[in-house]
């Protein structure tokens, strides 16, 4: 298995069970899948362009591949909204998901209501799509 196929295996999973986080009502869970979701989507875009380290920080990355023009024509609109996807559902997110609001007092369930859930999701829904555009543009 090529490793943009592992990634974009392991994306969907991570949508999933956001899908299935969303109608149970458990929006922290929602926004963990979701941008784990975005992260591997666009690790999977990345794949196609050359290896990648152990990174959360994809949207920085695939910036650089495009000022770089490391992407096709046809896929560079892709990449780059692929790009705000990951740095709106980076790794800041992951840590809120996971410990909350320290200095605020706040868990990781009081961070996050059903509008935050249903925008990552979509957001989610929408990377990839977007990943699996840019694998048939090759």
């Amino acid at each position: 298995m090529t490793s943009y196929a592992y990634r974009l295996k392991l994306a969907r999973g991570f949508l999933e069970e956001a899908q299935q986080d969303i109608t149970l009502g458990r929006w922290r869970s929602v926004m963990d899948n979701a941008q784990l979701a975005v992260e591997n989507a666009a690790k999977g875009a990345l794949s196609l362009i050359g290896p990648i380290g152990r990174t959360h920080q994809t949207g920085p990355l695939l910036r650089e591949a495009l000022q770089h023009e490391r992407f096709s024509k046809t896929q560079r609109e892709k990449a780059a909204r692929l790009a705000e996807l990951a740095e709106s559902l980076g790794p800041d997110l992951h840590i809120q998901t996971d410990y909350g609001d320290e200095a605020g007092g706040l868990t990781p369930w009081e961070l996050f209501d059903e509008a935050d859930a249903r925008q990552a999701l979509a957001m989610a829904e929408e990377a990839l799509e977007l990943a699996e555009s840019i694998g048939q543009d090759r």
